[in-house]
């Protein structure tokens, strides 16, 4: 059980250790992964952005995951879609939607400030936890698309299912904890508020900005 999303930060920094020093750039995912990234990002003396994948839900169940959009990169549950007849209307509908959202997010946490080269550098990857992996996943491809010389996904908890889904798209997977049966990933939390965009902000300006 971590204490909150500070605590976890703090804790996987420590497991990253071997990279400080190193030409690396830690990507968080909004909104609570970017609390960690900061702790991760100050404990390694790294600047910190971040990647804004969302995800595509199923018809009348948002919360459901029936894949993910982040950039250009779409991942879909095929069987989901197919046992929940979900339309190729629907589908391409929903994906322009979040990547619109993708779009304005990205303005938001980031304004006009171009995207770091990450070619060659060590791109260190977290978010506050991992259920299914769906939103990961669109997020882990579209920073290999931006070419980092190594890949690293780091998470706080995460069942073990989704880290062998994630194993094959990154160098290395870093999850402190991995509990059997999983639940979700608030319940390994004792302070699991939702983190707000202000804070987002106030913490993107926190970091340095990211060598172009």
């Amino acid at each position: 059980m971590f204490e909150d999303r500070v605590d976890a930060g703090r804790r996987l920094a420590a497991r990253l250790e071997q990279y400080r020093g190193l030409d690396v750039v830690v990507l968080a995912i909004p909104r609570g992964g970017v609390v960690i990234g900061y702790q991760v990002a100050s404990a390694l003396g790294a600047p910190m952005d971040v990647v804004v994948p969302r995800k595509i839900g199923a018809p009348g169940q948002p919360e459901f995951a029936i894949g993910a959009v982040g950039d250009d990169q779409v991942v879909l549950d095929d069987l989901a879609i197919n046992q929940l007849h979900v339309t190729q209307i629907y589908l391409r509908e929903e994906i322009e939607q979040q990547r619109q959202e993708i779009v304005r997010r990205m303005r938001l946490y980031r304004g006009d400030k171009p995207f770091p080269d990450l070619t060659g550098k060590t791109a260190v990857l977290v978010d506050d936890g991992m259920a299914t992996g769906a939103t990961t996943l669109a997020a882990a491809r579209a920073v290999r698309a931006r070419h980092p010389g190594r890949l690293v996904l780091a998470v706080p908890v995460a069942p073990r299912e989704s880290i062998e889904k994630l194993r094959p798209e990154v160098d290395e997977i870093i999850a402190l904890e991995s509990p059997e049966p999983f639940y979700a990933v608030g319940a390994w939390y004792a302070d699991f508020d939702q983190t707000t965009d202000e804070e987002v902000i106030d913490l993107m300006n926190r970091t340095a900005p990211p060598a172009m």
